[in-house]
């Protein structure tokens, strides 16, 4: 049983802000982080740490008394904040001064002393927003329904072009986005309720031991487990 006390927040411009947090007498905890397409900035008392996108399951250490504020970007939006491409990041945890420089100590410093340090944290990113590539969100509509080569097809480029973008802009390359956002949706669904069955149907899975086998390599675990 997960005992942080986890709590996510709107947050315009970005796909939420979050919290966690450990409590001192607790034992020592290990989270399963899966693939989402995300990137997360993450503050605790270590400093601020940029993590991901992922393509397979991350363990997150937090020790008693540990407590996290960070903002989440979603899919193709955390390389014009951070200043570099996402692939440059892909499957890493590292500190933000190695992006930021002496901006990142700085910014750690007005988060450590802020009433509350998730607003201060939101606050800072949002004045660092900035238009993505403007192919993000045909691509994500695209991948979802389409083959890739139809989604290039419809852009009017090539499915080298639209490689090339998608690994500056995801991470990932077009398939890759693809399996990910299958396998989020099939969870979301699987946790309202949904049988696995019709879970995978309705996320574009072949069957149920297809979306079995995709939660095994992305996740490492038996999808039962994981939810």
């Amino acid at each position: 049983m997960n005992p942080t006390a986890y709590r996510e927040y709107p947050a315009p411009g970005l796909a939420c802000s979050w919290t966690a947090a450990l409590p001192p007498d607790a034992e020592p905890f290990t989270q399963r982080v899966v693939p989402d397409g995300c990137v997360d900035l993450i503050w605790s008392a270590d400093g601020l740490l940029v993590a991901g996108p992922d393509t397979g399951p991350i363990p997150a250490v937090m020790r008693p008394g540990d407590a996290v504020a960070a903002v989440r970007f979603g899919p193709g939006t955390a390389p014009p904040v951070l200043g570099v491409p996402a692939d440059a990041i892909r499957d890493g945890r590292l500190p933000l001064r190695e992006l930021w420089g002496g901006d990142a100590d700085r910014l750690a410093a007005t988060v450590a002393t802020a009433p509350d340090p998730r607003a201060a944290l939101v606050a800072a990113v949002q004045a660092r927003i900035r238009p993505v590539d403007p192919l993000v969100g045909a691509v994500l509509a695209g991948v979802v329904e389409r083959s890739v080569r139809d989604v290039a097809d419809d852009l009017g480029i090539s499915e080298r072009h639209l490689r090339r973008r998608s690994l500056a802009a995801f991470g990932y390359g077009p398939k890759t986005l693809q399996r990910v956002l299958r396998f989020q949706r099939a969870l979301s669904l699987a946790r309202a309720g949904e049988p696995l069955a019709g879970a995978a149907f309705a996320a574009g899975y072949a069957d149920q031991a297809h979306l079995a086998h995709e939660v095994r390599d992305l996740a490492g675990e038996p999808v039962r487990n994981l939810l």
